[in-house]
This record gives structure tokens, C-alpha cells and sequence, in this order.
């Protein structure tokens, strides 16, 4: 199911105007982002949440400190690949939710959290 809403997360992405550059990123030392996209001159780490139903809340409730915390590890594991240029950067949500007509639908949650070490790189 997971993998199924990050491709359908990346396709409603690229619909929306963003460029997907990197899928499923993982870091060395720990850390991961589902999507690394650019929206305009900002970098976007993007965490997809995928969910057969609403029972249990928002998608985007599901990314918690320790999630966010990885996430963060991650985009900063890719910035310094990028020898930690000075661009604008943020961190997305999309959320995923199956429908009970099985068609996926997709929400983009923008700024969804910030990192502790907010700055431009």
C-alpha cells in the first residue's frame, strides 16, 4: 500500500507543478525522505502517508517527533551532498487515502513542521 501511494503521491506532485528529483532517499547514517522535489526555487522533502480509511485520523497525524526527526536527518544528509548550498528548503505531507471506490486521492499538507535548525542552506 505504501508503495502504491508514493507513486500516485509523485504523479499528483508533478500534476501540481512540482519536479520530482529523488525517490525513497535514505541517508548513511539514518535518516529518510520519501520524495525530494523542487516547487518553485524551494527544495521540498516530502513524507507520504498512505491510509485504507479516516477511522484513525488524518494521514498527516501519523508523522510524529521521531518520524519528523528522520525525516529531518534525511533532508539534511541531502543537503550536504549538495555541499549545503544556500536555498530555500521546506517540509511537505501528502497524504494518501484510498477510496472505497479504490481510486487514491491525494492532499498536499505544505509546511507541515519546520526543523529545529531552520535556516537557509
Amino acid at each position: 500500500m505504501g508503495l502504491r501511494g508514493e507513486k500516485a503521491a509523485a504523479r499528483f506532485l508533478k500534476r501540481s507543478g512540482y519536479k520530482v528529483l529523488y525517490r525513497r532517499f535514505r541517508a548513511k547514517k539514518g535518516g529518510e525522505v520519501d520524495l525530494v522535489c523542487r516547487h518553485g526555487d524551494t527544495l521540498v522533502f516530502v513524507e507520504v502517508k498512505t491510509r485504507a480509511t479516516l477511522e484513525h485520523g488524518r494521514p498527516y497525524e501519523a508523522v510524529d517527533a521521531e518520524k519528523r526527526e528522520l525525516i529531518i536527518r534525511g533532508a539534511e544528509a541531502w543537503l550536504r551532498l549538495l555541499g549545503n548550498p544556500e536555498i530555500l528548503y521546506r517540509f511537505d505531507i501528502v497524504e494518501v487515502i484510498i477510496g472505497e471506490d479504490r481510486k487514491l486521492h491525494c492532499e498536499i499538507v505544505e509546511n507541515a513542521f519546520t526543523s529545529v535548525h531552520e535556516r537557509l542552506y
